[in-house]
């Protein structure tokens, strides 16, 4: 199996990317997150002690998300995805590193680049012509739980499923929902 670790968007902040962003969103908007770890090919066999491990990350407090801007990765001159920017603050940022270093005693492999959150709206083959990228601010919530998600090929694009919800405030607290 395929899995990941992220954040869930607010409806809100998700109705107003769909809103201004009409068409741009290629993505499907069920699969809209902010990925905080991509955990990669995982045996189905040691899925628990994935979650046991995932189940001892805590933060003290939600973590306020902004999702205001927009980019392209790598640069403008070969963009390869479309992406709405992500302001998390530390909170965003440490949760991401704790998640990390969670992981690495199960022999997932540590972040060598720049954690940089952000929401992937579309992916580029050939971009062709792109417009100018206007700044927009697409709101803000409070991030209290994090997912555990499997990803598997679908038709037109991945189907992601929840396995487990964790609560930032009472670390150890996970919600099995597969």
């Amino acid at each position: 199996m395929r899995l990941f670790t992220a954040i869930q968007i607010a409806p809100n902040v998700v109705d107003n990317l769909v809103a201004a962003l009409a068409g741009g969103i290629r993505v499907p908007v069920e699969n809209l997150h902010i990925t905080l770890k991509f955990i990669g090919a995982w045996p189905e066999e040691r899925l628990p002690e994935l979650m046991a491990a995932l189940g001892a990350v805590a933060i003290a407090a939600p973590i306020p998300i902004t999702v205001s801007g927009l980019g392209l990765f790598p640069d403008a001159r070969h963009p390869r995805f479309f992406y709405a920017g992500v302001q998390g603050g530390t909170g965003l940022a440490a949760l991401a590193a704790a998640i990390d270093r969670a992981l690495a005693p199960l022999g997932v492999a540590s972040e060598k680049r720049e954690y940089r959150p952000h929401i992937t709206l579309a992916k580029f083959r050939d971009p062709g012509g792109l417009p100018a990228l206007p700044e927009l601010d697409f709101g803000s919530f409070s991030a209290r739980s994090f997912h555990l998600y499997s990803s598997r090929p679908g038709a037109a694009a991945s189907v992601y499923t929840t396995l487990a919800t964790y609560d930032l405030m009472r670390g150890n607290s996970v919600e099995c929902t597969a």
